[in-house]
């Protein structure tokens, strides 16, 4: 896959394949594509050449096993709604957008608000709620949409450590499940305890596969440019 903003590459000639049921982190340097690879694969943005398949189908076809959660700053939070309503969102893919919601849905949107402990500020406008508190409503809105994949775009940024340690948590269960769960992840303190595939990026691809065989000194320094320190016990 190859895209490009303007005639100006972004990504080129990616191309890798991952396993389902694992948590996979997508890292590399600011400017690397990583958001791009999420919304090219989403087909958020056009890709230059290039196909995706999720189980061997487009992914068109396979919306409705599609989880994703946008980064903070591409949400209009000043919209006028509060945190059930956008939890309740992720149930339309299984209803259809013309249909009416049901108890059950209701039920299960309060359900999804409780896992991420948003429960009860579920009546909240999602403007009057914390940056962390939003993140973890569209994380609810994502696991209301009970898909089988699901895309993250830097979902522990700018939260507490609370709410970070909540997430990935939730993700994990998620992989527990069965579900595979792909992050734009920014810290590489935190990458090889979190996630357990590695997705090494730099507008081209570096590495895909296992954190033990892609999360290794060389490779990350090929993926930040040889820019890395290193610090080692003494």
């Amino acid at each position: 896959m190859t895209v490009a903003y303007k005639k100006t590459p972004v990504l080129q000639d990616i191309t890798f394949s991952i396993p389902e049921g694992h948590l996979v982190g997508i890292i590399g340097p600011n400017g690397a594509g990583k958001s791009t690879l999420i919304k090219s694969i989403l087909n958020l943005v056009p890709r230059a050449s290039g196909t995706v398949s999720i189980k061997d189908k487009t992914v068109k076809d396979q919306r409705k096993i599609i989880g994703y959660v946008p980064q903070r700053g591409d949400v209009d939070w000043d919209f006028p709604t509060n945190a059930l309503d956008v939890v309740l969102m992720g149930r339309y893919g299984h209803i259809g957008w013309f249909k009416h919601l049901r108890k059950k849905d209701r039920e299960y949107a309060l359900s999804c608000l409780d896992k991420v402990g948003m429960k009860p500020l579920a009546n909240r406008q999602i403007s009057q709620l914390s940056g962390g508190q939003q993140q973890r409503v569209f994380l609810a809105r994502a696991l209301a949409q009970d898909a089988d994949i699901y895309f993250m775009d830097e979902p522990f940024a700018g939260v507490d450590a609370t709410t970070e340690r909540a997430i990935i948590t939730l993700l994990n269960e998620l992989k527990n499940q069965g579900k595979t769960v792909l992050v734009v992840h920014h810290d590489l303190q935190t990458a090889e305890e979190y996630f357990d595939w590695m997705v090494l990026l730099n507008k081209r691809l570096v590495a895909s596969g296992p954190v033990g065989e892609t999360f290794t000194t060389d490779l990350l320094q090929k993926t930040y440019g040889g820019k890395l320190t290193f610090l080692t016990p003494s």
